[in-house]
């Protein structure tokens, strides 16, 4: 490399430093001090531009990572937003239908929660209507 274009700079660094320079320099391919130097100047430097903790990426991917992830959030909000309509009309329809005590909302409302946990969530409408109260499918329920 020509040495013409090139400013000096004197720099002053305590003896530890100097260590860890001597020790990695040729560890990453740089064929000189000099050269190490520079790569971590100019990397410290590209990490500052982008203003961000979270890594060196480039702000087009940023941007197009924060995009992505809001359009997951809009598209997850809609359907929650579908689900809880549907949701709500049928325990209107079940409210209007029948006439439940406090009593027997809050032993439903027990009975779901275990439920829930117990199945993490996942279990289907069929299963729930052969064993209403974990009886047997071949149980004839009162």
């Amino acid at each position: 490399m020509s040495t013409e274009n090139k400013n000096r700079l004197a720099l002053r660094m305590k003896a530890d430093t100097k260590r860890k320079i001597d020790q990695w320099y040729k560890a990453t391919g740089c064929r000189s001090r000099n050269q190490f130097v520079e790569r971590a100047v100019n990397f410290y430097v590209d990490h500052l531009a982008v203003q961000d903790d979270s890594g060196t990426l480039p702000r087009a991917v940023l941007s197009s990572l924060d995009g992505r992830l809001g359009m997951f959030e809009d598209r997850l909000s809609s359907l929650m937003f579908k689900h809880s309509v549907e949701l709500d009309m049928v325990m209107g329809i079940l409210a209007d239908a029948y006439e439940f005590t406090p009593e027997d909302i809050r032993r439903r409302r027990a009975d779901s929660v275990r439920t829930v946990k117990s199945t993490n969530g996942r279990l289907p409408f069929e299963e729930k209507i052969r064993k209403p109260d974990g009886g047997t499918e071949d149980e004839w329920p009162d």
